[in-house]
């Protein structure tokens, strides 16, 4: 028997560089409505598509309601980046991202590479309050991702501000 009732912190996935993207900011809007604490995006291989999206989601407020997670990870290959693009429903992977991979003299590397530019940007956009890695069989980069990006060194170093002028 419970003698606390837990505290949950709910949260919903939306996709926001899926047609019909004029339609992805209400369908996030539904999913705060109806609870959820926090959204996580899909994979954001797409940056102006998101950028339009969290547009729209500041016009209704609702990056004031919810915490929202950008979705980001390692490709592997170009062969493996559109292979996703054609066989996971929800992933949209733009012709200009496979190009590079394929040119990359290390494919492996320079998806890495993608994964933590991405992470930079996304952190600069209002309306994103961190990212959500997904290394799917690539577990092993994330640590180097994180450490690449910067943004736990940023994080520590705020948290150790607020210690003193707090």
């Amino acid at each position: 028997k419970l003698s606390t009732p837990p505290r949950v912190f709910l949260g919903a996935a939306e996709n926001p560089c899926i047609p019909p993207v004029e339609w992805r900011a209400d369908r996030l809007e539904k999913k705060v409505r109806a609870g959820a604490d926090f959204i996580q995006t899909n994979y954001i291989f797409d940056l102006p598509v998101f950028v339009e999206f969290l547009k729209r989601v500041r016009d209704m407020g609702m990056h004031e309601k919810t915490f929202i997670l950008a979705g980001v990870g390692p490709l592997a290959s170009a062969k493996s980046a559109r292979w996703m693009r054609n066989n996971v429903p929800g992933i949209h992977i733009p012709d200009a991202v496979i190009d590079r991979l394929e040119r990359a003299a290390n494919p492996v590397e320079e998806g890495k590479k993608l994964c933590i530019e991405l992470i930079q940007q996304v952190r600069d956009i209002e309306g994103v309050n961190g990212v959500h890695v997904m290394a799917y069989r690539r577990e092993h980069l994330v640590h180097e991702i994180i450490e690449e990006s910067g943004i736990l060194k940023e994080r520590l170093e705020a948290m150790a501000r607020e210690r003193t002028e707090g």
